[in-house]
């Protein structure tokens, strides 16, 4: 299995050349040249399979370059009951009027960034050994992925972390997962701006090839393939969960900012599992929403990013849309670096043709958005139903679910994360501080190292650089 860029690179690399590198060198994202088909046999025998044996299947058909035991021995030892609490690893939990919950977030930092960043954390430790080289990632978050990563790569030999955030945008207790991290080999910067900026930062720096070879610089951020193709795993285990037979269809809601999660679900779908809708669900930053309804990509200003109380979708620039319109336009590298590179280099907003609206269908896409008040309502609605508490996030997916919902087809609202992660919102919903894991009880008090910086790429390379052997 090899990999192009979606911008026109059409170099063959390796898995784990992709893997260390973040974005091509024309500034596309990595996909393999084909998804492999799932065929009906394959399915079937798949179905009986425990989560580390069906990651191990799926992720060998786009892992050739590592031998196949090594490859086992990594996910063996990510999706254990130790880090993730249950054998099952994402067990379903219904929660009333034919829609599931897909539990992602019993790892370690409490969201479903877990379920791809601890395996990631691995395969950089085990790719980086058999180099003998040393990487230096830089990432961006808006709440979820900076901890996952670093509580991933903490002590990791061969490995430095330097996470963008935006200041003083994330919950507390997202701020004080990352920023109370004392490894030295982690590095927090929070930018004085939105998550766009974050972003922007981290695709300027990797676009400055020079400085990116000479100081080794990854990523782990959902540009990276090796985290989306780990995702695409719990589509498979959440599908044999709710179905009886491969006969049936299911649909997914997915709470999405940055189009990462929801674009593994389109990995899923294309390789042959059965899914009938993607339902994308936005909060008021509603970008994605706003182009499955009407073709248009209108990508919003830093003073046009509303702050929320769903903070991980407060996302203007969905950087993994790239990868979805790629395969929507024909994997036309041609037009889509007319669409991303030119013409949102030259505006805000790119429109579909009249052929590729015609196509957009066919990819099984449908979206809503939510509100703050259809937050609370949802939380304190589900609660009610059976008894479960969500987060604000997974109360986006719960709300546009259930306005997407059809007879007969189950509906998967993929978790997002934990509600202790956002008390503030629970508490206003039930009234009542949602429970928290002995191991994140008091990490607001802990002392922090977080360093605040102007949205500036040149600030942030002079850091690197002086931090760096």
């Amino acid at each position: 299995m090899k990999y192009v860029s979606t911008r026109g690179d059409a170099t063959p690399r390796a898995f784990s050349d992709i893997l260390l590198e973040g974005l091509a060198p024309d500034g596309g994202l990595y996909l393999p040249e084909r998804y492999p088909h799932i065929d009906a046999a394959t399915l079937a025998r798949w179905r009986s399979l425990s989560y580390p044996d069906l990651a191990f299947e799926i992720l060998s058909l786009y892992i050739d370059d590592i031998p196949a035991a090594d490859l086992r021995g990594l996910i063996d030892k990510t999706y254990t009951a130790a880090i993730f609490g249950t054998p099952e690893i994402t067990p379903l939990k219904a929660i009333g009027d034919g829609l599931w919950l897909q539990a992602l977030s019993n790892g370690p930092t409490l969201a479903f960034k877990d379920m791809a960043m601890q395996l990631l954390g691995n395969l950089f430790e085990y790719e980086l050994a058999r180099r003998g080289e040393r990487l230096n990632v830089l990432g961006a978050t808006s709440g979820d992925t900076g901890s996952a990563a670093e509580y991933a790569l903490r002590g990791k030999r061969g490995v430095n972390v330097f996470m963008l955030s935006p200041h003083g945008r994330m919950s507390p207790f997202q701020q004080a997962q990352m920023f109370s991290l004392q490894d030295a080999n982690i590095h927090n910067i929070a930018i004085e701006g939105v998550f766009d900026d974050c972003q922007d930062i981290v695709k300027a720096v990797s676009n400055d090839l020079d400085f990116k070879r000479r100081h080794r610089i990854g990523t782990v951020n959902s540009i990276n393939w090796a985290r989306l193709l780990a995702q695409v795993v719990y589509y498979f285990a959440g599908y044999f969960r709710a179905t009886r037979s491969n006969d049936e269809q299911v649909s997914f809601a997915v709470p999405s900012g940055n189009f990462g999660n929801i674009c593994a679900g389109h990995v899923a779908r294309s390789m042959g599992l059965p899914i009938r809708k993607l339902v994308a669900a936005t909060n008021e930053n509603d970008v994605l929403d706003e182009f499955f309804r009407t073709g248009t990509y209108r990508v919003r200003a830093a003073s046009e990013t509303h702050e929320t109380s769903s903070p991980s979708m407060d996302i203007s620039k969905a950087s993994n849309f790239e990868r979805f319109v790629f395969d929507l336009v024909g994997r036309d590298a041609a037009r889509v670096r007319e669409l991303f590179a030119q013409r949102l280099a030259q505006g805000s907003a790119f429109s579909l043709s009249a052929a590729e609206r015609d196509r957009l269908p066919r990819f099984g896409f449908a979206s809503g958005r939510s509100t703050h008040a259809d937050r609370v309502a949802t939380i304190r609605s589900v609660f009610d139903a059976c008894g479960v508490t969500i987060d604000p996030h997974t109360a986006d997916g719960v709300k546009v679910a259930r306005e997407q919902q059809e007879p007969g087809v189950p509906m998967i609202v993929l978790e997002t994360a934990q509600p202790a992660k956002f008390a503030a919102t629970i508490v206003e919903a039930l009234g009542v501080e949602p429970a928290r894991p002995a191991a994140q009880r008091g990490i607001e008090a802990l002392p922090r190292r977080c360093v605040v910086m102007a949205a500036d790429a040149g600030a942030v390379k002079r850091f690197i650089e002086a931090r760096v052997a």
